[in-house]
């Protein structure tokens, strides 16, 4: 059995423990949100009020979740980057049995075949991946590094990044300042922009995290110290786009409608996260013509699946678009303003203020990264957003295609961060609202 077979099966069993913890992070702050509901005598339970982390279905949610963290990190060095990137679509073949059984979510029709196709993918890209699982050395892994053709991709990489980062900017002007409601190719266009540039930037985490994993693996077999200026420069930059992944993906996720974004954001990771292998450690070379059509079908076929298990709530969203639109012109048009124009009292207090602005502001960066952990961890009040930063992420269950009943669900719009933010409230959601109404109706009666 090839060594590569051993990283699938490791990278497979990561995913599920991965699906599987997020699945119970979910399902631990449900059952807090339950218990801090007042109960007949109008008190709400005390365990309800307590933190997140005293809910045993959490802690166990987090273990496997950490779990399936560092099996996939120790997958990579063991099977090729674009064949372990693709495979993280098994997630969401896991999800429907976690749904089903832990959740109590249906399974619709739609979903079984959105699965079908994502097994039909990966069987594909299993079947005709790239079966390597070279060991590099340290200086094997920088010379790759200075490789003119990976040099040239990243180039193109930046150059992607550069120019859809601009069109979302203008994209956002043109919704603050327009006053009208945006033509329909501008609402797919910036959601899909902000993704291209979550995922391009996102996917080098896994290039990063498959040089340590190499790295791990070299100091086993044969002794290298990890202690070198190469092992702290990956780590470094491991960390760094990691946390811009999470960060861009948690911040997705409360701007655009997961209907969207969703199916964009696990595209766009797995697409540049395969490319990157391939160029940075030439995979491509062991791809003859058939095997290359055989996995671009598989990938094909994952992509479909992805996009059929977005929800189906689109004609509900474009009946609220035009006043979300509206609401949006006049909260960014105040915004916009005042950061725009410089107030009487910024202009008379100098030097002062400007030290003080700095500081204000790098604490604002502190804190979003901090919020952007503490929801891909499961640790805000929020239900877990990113599952790893080392497979493609996932969502909750309530954004996703199961659903419990055929009812339609009611969909509640808010504003967040100067952008748009739709956010879906399943039955259970709004039955809790309706509660607290008519509680403090009666408290107010009396």
């Amino acid at each position: 059995m090839g060594e590569w077979v051993v990283g699938a099966f490791i990278n497979i069993f990561g995913s599920i423990a991965i699906n599987f913890g997020t699945n119970l992070l979910k399902l631990g702050h449900d059952q807090r949100g339950r218990l801090s509901m007042p109960d007949g005598n109008g008190t709400p339970s005390k365990l309800g009020s307590k933190p997140i982390i005293y809910f045993q279905t959490w802690r166990v949610g987090i273990l496997f979740f950490a779990l399936g963290n560092c099996l996939n990190f120790i997958s990579f060095g063991y099977a090729a980057q674009s064949l372990l990137a693709a495979l993280g679509s098994v997630q969401f073949v896991s999800n429907i049995a976690f749904a089903y059984f832990v959740l109590k979510k249906t399974v619709t029709v739609k979903v079984l075949v959105a699965t079908a196709f994502i097994v039909v993918g990966n069987v594909f890209l299993v079947a005709f991946g790239n079966h390597q699982s070279p060991v590099y050395t340290p200086e094997q892994l920088a010379e790759k590094y200075s490789n003119i053709i990976f040099l040239l991709y990243c180039l193109i990489l930046i150059l992607l990044v550069a120019v859809h980062h601009s069109i979302y900017r203008r994209g956002e002007l043109l919704l603050a300042v327009s006053g009208h409601d945006m033509s329909r190719h501008w609402q797919m266009l910036l959601p899909f922009s902000y993704a291209i540039v979550s995922g391009a930037v996102g996917s080098c985490s896994v290039l990063f995290a498959k040089s340590l994993s190499n790295l791990l693996r070299l100091t086993m077999s044969n002794g290298y110290q990890l202690h070198g200026w190469f092992t702290y420069s990956m780590l470094l930059l491991f960390l760094s786009t990691a946390g811009f992944w999470m960060a861009r993906l948690n911040k997705g996720l409360s701007i655009f409608d997961a209907i969207l974004v969703v199916p964009m954001f696990q595209i766009t990771w797995t697409f540049f996260s395969i490319c990157t292998g391939f160029v940075y450690f030439q995979e491509y070379q062991v791809f003859n013509a058939l095997r290359t059509t055989m996995f671009i079908l598989g990938t094909m076929s994952v992509f479909i699946g992805i996009l059929l298990l977005a929800p189906d709530e689109s004609k509900v969203v474009e009946a609220k678009d035009s006043s979300l639109l509206g609401s949006f012109t006049s909260s960014s048009r105040i915004t916009d303003m005042d950061r725009l124009l410089p107030s009487e009292e910024t202009e008379h207090e100098g030097t002062g203020s400007f030290g003080q602005a700095i500081l204000t502001k790098a604490r604002l960066i502190v804190m979003k990264a901090k919020t952007a952990c503490k929801l891909s961890l499961g640790l805000g009040d929020d239900s877990t957003n990113a599952s790893s930063v080392l497979v493609m992420p996932m969502v909750s269950s309530r954004m996703t295609g199961f659903r419990g009943t055929g009812i339609e669900r009611t969909k509640l719009f808010s504003l967040k961060n100067g952008g748009w933010s739709k956010i879906s409230m399943v039955e259970e959601d709004m039955e809790m609202l309706e509660t607290s109404s008519i509680i403090s109706h009666g408290h107010g009666e009396r």
